[in-house]
C-alpha cells in the first residue's frame, strides 16, 4: 500500500492550500481514509476522515470550518481543502488509511510539509 501525499508548501496566512493523497496498491473498499497532522513538539492530531465507500466524513471538533476533506474514487485520491490558514496551520500532514472496523489506522503516506507566514 502507498498513501502519496503532495501540495504543501509555503503559504500566507489567510490563503487556502490543497493537499492531495494518492492512494495505491489494494483497493480501499470498506476502509477509512484520514488526514492528520503533527506540528514541531506536537503530538499528531486527526483532522478529517472519510469512508471510501460512502464518502461520510467526521471532522475533530477543533478543525470544522476551514477543513474539507473529500475523496475521488475514479482517481484514487483522497484531498485535504485549507482555507483562511494560520501560522499555527503550520505542520507536518499526513494521509492515513485503516480498515473501517479497525480503529488504529495501519497505512500511513511519508507527509507534506505546510508552512503558513503570518
Amino acid at each position: 500500500v502507498q498513501l502519496q501525499a503532495s501540495g504543501g508548501g509555503l503559504v500566507q496566512a489567510g490563503n487556502s492550500l490543497r493537499l492531495s493523497c494518492a492512494a495505491s496498491g489494494r483497493t480501499f473498499t470498506n476502509h477509512v481514509m484520514g488526514w492528520f497532522r503533527q506540528a514541531p513538539g506536537k503530538e499528531r492530531e486527526l483532522i478529517a476522515d472519510i469512508t471510501w465507500n460512502l464518502g461520510t466524513t467526521h471532522y475533530a471538533d477543533s478543525m470544522k470550518g476551514r477543513f474539507t476533506i473529500s475523496r475521488d474514487k475514479a482517481k484514487n485520491t483522497v484531498d485535504l481543502q485549507m482555507s483562511s490558514l494560520k501560522p499555527e496551520d503550520s505542520a507536518v500532514y499526513y494521509c492515513a488509511a485503516r480498515r473501517s472496523a479497525a480503529r488504529d489506522y495501519n497505512f500511513w503516506g511519508q507527509g507534506t510539509l505546510v508552512t503558513v507566514s503570518s
